[in-house]
């Protein structure tokens, strides 16, 4: 595309966000650019002293229906989509009397800010629908061959010096009508979303979503990648800070969410290593370095190379402990300022600094043309859905593995079983084919530490082989959502074995 600068002479200017309006006006009038100017913006210009043109002087019509029709009008949009290369258009300006506008700036009512705040009314929603704005933002975007158009203060700053150069590019009209139509994009996204409030999955969904961050590559070196957050959301990884080591990478990003959601599922302190989206490492205990060194005692091998989440801040005796290993990426609430010294020579590990995930929305999964959308996971404790269906009851200690180990189960890739002793997850059989499959490779994992523990079933039970798998290991205790056709044999596998066996009426599977 060439570098044609498109000179301008007339600007208009409608804006809610008014963060640098009187800054951009002068430096417009300077250049010898004529300013129109609606409502409160014509307003605030004539209180700094700049010679501005309200809008009804251009139209010879008055603001009505309380400002809500202001500048859909032909002066206005003729000046906007007029191609001066086209005799026809031409001659309607000359016929009506509309004169050329070459620059639009307009920022739109602030609709998501209004019905975020708990007490919006509908009226009061309604009103912070902007109309006449969304209009003109199309118009100049869709003339963008001429007109250039602003709908972020974060651009004035540009805009306003190509202007003092001589006029805006094709390049730079190009794209700020990309970014224009992004804008009106999202801003009706944000309205139908309000607009199916109450619906956990809606009928219709728009998803405006804006490039957050490039990353190197995807999944695998040939892949392109980028990350992506939805228009006006701030995720946690948003707000997140990498203090040291290379830009997150599309496995980093997958792994320290899964890390990060799972390790906030704890309230006493907590760790947990996290590979190829599965937790391999996860305890809790009353500090957080006995905490990361007993998730990382689970298996040491798998958790070589893996991403370590804690719940509470990095202090100087995990940080020299996790120096004598090669990890990805270390997610923390903060980071000591000792311990982010000592974790500096470490040049390949990331040390991020991130809120704590909020888990609100839908959980979105993508299909070949379209998407899978579901709600988020929820895992209650305790419900009053659990039975215990042996005759034997868990022992307080036992409920305690049990309800740990039910919590990292239901964040663990089916087929999952998780067995735990103490607070720890000594054995993850995570994504296996078969239910008995993840009971083999928990023990193995465990090995003789699964003696006297609890084990997690994320699903049913389909056979009796995985509560005898787990009893031949020393299993004492085993929670599972029941319901399956065999439950009675299953039921009494645990009876004899001495199990207590905890039914939980829900499931959660994870793909």
């Amino acid at each position: 595309m060439s570098g044609r600068r498109a000179a301008v002479h007339r600007a208009i200017l409608s804006v809610s966000d008014t963060t640098g309006l009187v800054d951009l006006a002068r430096r417009l009038a300077a250049a010898e650019v004529e300013l129109i100017a609606s409502g409160g913006t014509a307003a605030m210009l004539a209180e700094a002293g700049l010679d501005v043109t309200p809008v009804a002087d251009v139209t010879g019509s008055p603001e009505i229906l309380s400002g809500r029709l202001k500048t859909l009008h032909p002066a206005v949009h003729g000046g906007i989509l007029a191609d001066p290369a086209r005799p026809e258009h031409l001659a309607d300006l000359e016929e009506y009397g509309i004169g050329l506008i070459d620059l639009v700036v307009v920022n739109l009512y602030p609709f998501a800010e209004t019905v975020a705040h708990p007490e919006a009314g509908d009226d009061e929603a309604i009103e912070q629908i902007d109309i006449g704005g969304v209009a003109l933002i199309r118009a100049a975007a869709k003339n963008h061959s001429r007109v250039g158009v602003v709908v972020s203060p974060d651009d004035y700053d540009e805009v306003v010096s190509a202007v003092e150069q001589g006029g805006l590019e094709d390049e730079l009209r190009r794209r700020l009508a990309k970014k224009a139509f992004f804008h009106t994009a999202g801003y009706d996204a944000a309205i139908l979303r309000w607009l199916e409030r109450g619906s956990a999955v809606p009928e219709t969904m728009v998803l405006a979503l804006e490039r957050f961050a490039g990353l190197r590559y995807g999944e695998n070196p040939h892949q392109e990648a980028a990350i992506y957050r939805i228009s006006g959301a701030e995720p946690w990884w948003s707000r997140a800070r990498v203090l040291q080591g290379k830009e997150m990478s599309f496995n980093n990003y997958a792994d320290a969410s899964a890390a990060w959601r799972l390790v906030w599922a704890f309230s006493d302190p907590a760790a947990v290593i996290v590979k190829h989206t599965n937790p391999c490492g996860v305890a809790v205990r009353s500090a957080i370095d006995a905490a990361y060194r007993a998730a990382w005692d689970c298996d040491p091998l798998s958790a070589f190379g893996g991403v370590v989440a804690l719940n509470r801040p990095l202090d100087v005796v995990t940080s020299e402990r996790m120096s004598e290993s090669f990890l990805e990426v270390v997610i923390a609430p903060e980071v000591e300022p000792a311990a982010a010294g000592g974790l500096s020579e470490r040049k390949g590990l990331r040390v991020v600094v991130a809120p704590r995930p909020d888990g609100d929305g839908l959980d979105l999964r993508s299909v070949e043309g379209g998407f899978l959308a579901q709600t988020q996971d929820r895992v209650d404790l305790r419900s009053p859905d659990w039975k215990t269906v042996t005759t034997r009851e868990p022992t307080s200690e036992e409920w305690s593995d049990l309800e740990f180990a039910w919590t990292v189960a239901a964040r663990t890739k089916s087929n999952a079983i998780v067995i735990a002793v103490e607070g720890t997850a000594v054995g993850i059989g995570a994504g296996d084919q078969s239910r008995v499959g993840a009971a083999e490779r928990a023990v193995r994992r465990a090995d003789h530490r699964a003696r006297g523990g609890a084990a997690a079933s994320e699903a049913l039970f389909p056979f009796r082989d995985g509560i005898d798998t787990l009893a031949a290991a020393g299993v004492a205790a085993v929670i599972e959502p029941g319901g399956s056709v065999r439950d009675q044999e299953v039921i009494a596998a645990a009876e004899e074995h001495g199990m207590a066996l905890v039914f939980t009426g829900s499931r959660h599977f994870l793909h």
